[in-house]
């Protein structure tokens, strides 16, 4: 759901401080330029403006200048029923961040970035192009903190020349009075694993997990494998999976949200990701406050929040230690501690953590 780790953080910080949510997008429907919408979102001030996305060979051009000027309409109605802001938080960089930083240069307004794009990260490659560039470090460089989801995410932004005096590391948020440990044991007569994602092959190596539970079936069927999510390649797994002969042991239970997700977390023993790049996806942190421990790629930032009681790391694309993981989790012969786990994450990912260590930044950052 777009915009949804942004919300959350918002919500954690809200018991601290007034927080105002401004979301431009552009829409290939829109009968006139610009549409707003205003909202009051669980106490949150909320505009979205939504701009028509031009066309043709001066599409991006003209688009860049829609995007900033939605920008300007969005900051407006806020100051219609909100006062000057103190400071500005920006999600995900670069064009995001260029309102703020004109705001810092006209009215001295500090912001604050946090970032959660794997596009940094070797694996993807995909920061390029000079002007952004560019840009991006003059954005960085001027920003009063940089808020990465994890150190390896920050390391690599650094290693692109995105330098700031203050990187803080700052995870996402795990609503964890929903997100909860099933209650009584689990009466799941097969194991029951669970992977849940957007449905992207070439980052989340579903195909991979599809083959390796096709060589764990050769040998025993004592498990269940639930797929929960939508995305570009769903149709094309499901066909490989009916290939694989696995339909007896694999359900795609298809994009799930709020109450049905959470009853799916509860109700797993296990949960897997296969991916060939990551930063620290939500799932794993969602899974960890419903007790349910993760086997997962040695990849992007998840090995900052892996112990030997919630979960267990395999080399990226290793699909026998993948399999060896699995069939230790289902013989016994390595055991998670699931009330260890969601005290971690309640700990670690919760409204109140993360609400206070933003709100302690945000201070700083003010005062000063």
């Amino acid at each position: 759901m777009p915009g949804l780790f942004i919300k959350r953080h918002a919500l954690s910080v809200s018991e601290h401080v007034d927080i105002s949510v401004i979301y431009v997008h552009a829409d290939d429907h829109l009968d006139n330029d610009y549409e707003t919408v205003q909202d009051l979102e669980e106490g949150l001030i909320t505009i979205r403006v939504y701009f028509k996305k031009a066309k043709g060979i001066f599409g991006p051009i003209r688009n860049g200048f829609r995007y900033l000027k939605a920008q300007s309409k969005a900051f407006k109605l806020l100051l219609e029923r909100s006062s000057m802001p103190d400071l500005i938080h920006v999600h995900v960089l670069t064009r995001n961040a260029l309102y703020a930083y004109w705001h810092l240069i006209k009215n001295k307004i500090p912001y604050v970035i946090t970032e959660h794009w794997t596009r940094y990260l070797p694996e993807n490659n995909g920061f390029k192009g000079s002007f952004r560039k560019l840009i991006t470090k003059e954005i960085v460089k001027k920003s009063s903190a940089v808020l990465p989801v994890t150190y390896n995410l920050a390391n690599a932004m650094q290693n692109h020349s995105l330098k700031n005096d203050n990187y803080k590391i700052i995870p996402n948020v795990v609503d964890t009075e929903r997100f909860i440990s099933a209650i009584g044991k689990k009466e799941n007569k097969k194991k029951r694993i669970i992977h849940i994602s957007c449905f992207t092959d070439q980052q989340k190596n579903i195909s991979g997990i599809l083959h390796t539970l096709h060589d764990l079936s050769k040998n025993r069927t004592d498990f269940k494998m639930i797929f929960i999510g939508e995305g570009e390649d769903l149709e094309h797994m499901k066909e490989l999976c009916s290939a694989l002969q696995l339909d007896h042991i694999v359900e795609f239970k298809g994009l799930l949200e709020d109450d049905y997700l959470v009853q799916e977390v509860q109700k797993a023993d296990l949960q897997v990701l296969f991916s060939n790049y990551e930063n620290l996806p939500v799932v794993i942190l969602e899974g960890f406050a419903c007790g349910v421990p993760i086997i997962s790629t040695d990849t992007g930032g998840i090995k900052e929040h892996i112990y030997d009681f919630n979960g267990s790391l395999v080399s990226i694309a290793d699909s026998n230690a993948f399999k060896s993981k699995i069939e230790e989790f289902l013989d016994g012969r390595h055991t998670y501690n699931p009330d260890m786990i969601r005290v971690y994450a309640v700990k670690k990912f919760s409204n109140s953590a993360i609400g206070k260590a933003l709100y302690e930044i945000y201070l700083k950052d003010i005062e000063e």
